[in-house]
This record gives structure tokens, sequence and C-alpha cells, in this order.
């Protein structure tokens, strides 16, 4: 398939075209390299894709790679640009559309709520308008575990009511699910939306608490825990994501009863913040120094997805103990950082 995969200079977008890569698929990615956190982080990710960094800066410039030649390209673009993005489709005929694109983070949305509308609504506004005059067959898109806000029920059903988002990230990403919902309905575009649980792994984003926590301690600084360590997260680690977001993508939707599914994808199991921490530390070696915080605005105490449905549907099984992905993550930031 041709599959254009947005936000794909980012942690998950990475990932996910590396595998599609291996199977097979050709693959277009797009970017627009915002500075939300270090862009040499994304532009070193583009780089393990055969992506030159100095032609991806280029603007509205399509790249081929040089490992997978034109199997995999690149364009740096702003999901909200109305006339590029219409015609990069027109020209490209993708088959598939994966949405990961959008402006991360549930505390910086306090700070910088702009970005979040023209990223997260009018970007994915754009994507929708787009698949609908191009006649996609498909669109996958990520929504986020933090749509379900204060919901004390445990684990998260994506039949739990989801009508009080506590930050603005959450509120965009319930909105992209609304918005699906009106385009599957009325233009019959077949969509799945991804309520993505903390994803973590190797080229993790700087702003991720195991990023944190890791950088941290191998400074021989102190960790700064939320809550006082009362915290409980639905940690999943990145390769059981793109199996679950790739079987999605390759499965047809035409004997598809629904045209608009929604889904948990996590690792089906909740997970304290201090045995999370303890294993960061086992995996380095050393005892982190805690400074024990408050709650921060924006944030919940407990995540745990309920993935009963992706199992029915794909045989979706998330299979990584933290324990074995914290190794894999704390090994890929020791290298990565003894080069850099």
């Amino acid at each position: 398939m041709k599959i254009l995969v947005t936000g794909a200079a980012g942690f998950i977008g990475y990932h996910l075209c590396e595998s599609l890569l291996k199977n097979g698929h050709t693959v277009v990615g797009l970017d627009n390299i915002n500075d939300y956190y270090k862009v040499k982080l994304k532009y070193d990710r583009l780089k393990e894709l055969g992506i030159d960094p100095i032609e991806a800066s280029k603007e509205k410039v399509l790249c081929s790679s040089s490992i997978h030649g034109e199997q995999m390209t690149f364009i740096k673009m702003n999901l909200e640009d109305r006339e590029s993005l219409p015609q990069l489709f027109k020209e490209q005929n993708f088959e598939v559309v994966c949405n990961l694109a959008a402006q991360a983070g549930v505390r910086y949305s306090l700070e910088n709520p702009n970005s979040y509308v023209d990223s997260n609504i009018v970007g994915f506004l754009n994507i929708l308008e787009c698949c609908r005059h191009n006649k996609i067959k498909h669109l996958v898109y990520a929504s986020s575990s933090s749509v379900y806000g204060l919901n004390e029920k445990i684990p998260f059903s994506v039949q739990d009511n989801v009508d009080h988002p506590i930050s603005l990230y959450a509120a965009s990403k319930k909105s992209n699910e609304l918005m699906a919902h009106t385009y599957s309905h009325l233009y019959r575009i077949p969509t799945t939306g991804l309520r993505f649980f903390t994803v973590y792994g190797p080229w993790g984003r700087p702003d991720m608490a195991i990023y944190l926590f890791t950088k941290a301690i191998t400074d021989g600084k102190p960790i700064n825990v939320f809550n006082n360590g009362e915290m409980e997260r639905d940690f999943t680690y990145i390769d059981d994501i793109v199996e679950g977001v790739e079987r999605i993508m390759e499965k047809p939707v035409d004997d598809r009863k629904e045209l608009y599914k929604l889904y948990n994808i996590g690792n089906n199991s909740s997970v304290k913040l201090m045995d999370f921490i303890e294993a960061i530390e086992q995996s380095l070696g050393t005892i982190a120094e805690k400074n024990m915080m408050p709650m921060q605005p924006g944030d919940v105490t407990r995540t745990w997805a309920n993935v009963d449905d992706l199992i029915a549907d794909y045989n979706y099984r998330p299979n990584t103990p933290v324990k074995e992905g914290i190794q894999s993550f704390v090994g890929w930031y020791g290298k990565y950082y003894e080069i850099n």
C-alpha cells in the first residue's frame, strides 16, 4: 500500500515508518519539525530512515531516502496548509493515511494553547477534507488516553463518558474523534481513532517521564515525582503500539459494519510510578534522589486501558514487560548520548 504517515519525525511516527517499510509498504512521511523539543532528535530519527537532514529541512520539497529509495519519501509541511496539503494528496494517490501529527503534551497546552488549535483541530480538519476529496480507503488517527479526564472507572473503556477533559490537549483529541465521526457519517470515510496510553521506548520524546528520569539520574540530579509518587500509568512499549497500528492499517475495512471506530491501544495493565522508577534505577544501577511534588494541573492519578475490542478485532496482544522495555530505552539512551 501507499501510505501517508504524518508526524513521521516524531516518536511513534518514526517507528511506524520503519515497520511499514520492512513490511513492503511505500511510505510518504510528513512533519513540520516544530521546536516543541530539540529538532536534532527529529532529524536524527529521519536520518535513521535515510532522509538527509538538510533536504528534510526544506519547506514543501519531497525528498527520497538514501536507504529505501522512492519507497520512503519525506516532506516538511504544516497540516494546516490548505493549499499544499491538498496538492500533496492529489499528486501522491495515497491509499491509507495515518495521522500521528499533533502538538503533544498536556502541561504545554497550559502555556501555548494556540498551537493545539492550529495543529490538532485546524490541521486535522484539513486531513479530513483531503481524505474526503481523494477517496482515501482508511484514515487511522491518534487520539489519546487523556480524553478520559477525571474518569475513575478502571480500566478505561471506549464506552466510558469522555465529556469532561481537563486539558486543552485532551479537548483537542476529543474534538478529533467527533470530527472523524462526522466525516464517516457524512462522506462514508472509514476512520479509526486510537487512544494511545503512555508510550515509551527508544527515540522517545524528551518531555516524557522515562526520558526525564533517565537523564536526571544519569546527570546525578534529583527527579521530580508528582503527586508524591501516588500515580499509575498504562505504560506501553513502542513496538507493541506499532504492531497494533499496523494491523489496523493493513486489514481491509470494506467489510467493516461500522465506518467509524475507536479503540484503546495500551499495555492492558497499570504500573505504579514508583515501580517504574525503580526499574529505571535498576537498569542504570543508580538510586535516584527524589523530589516529591504535588499533582500538576491537567494530570490524572491513574490510567489503564481496556483493550478487549482491539484483541477481539485484530488479535492485538501487547507482550513487552515493563522492565524489558525500560532496559531497551536505557540502552538506546546511553548509546545515543555517547555519540551526541
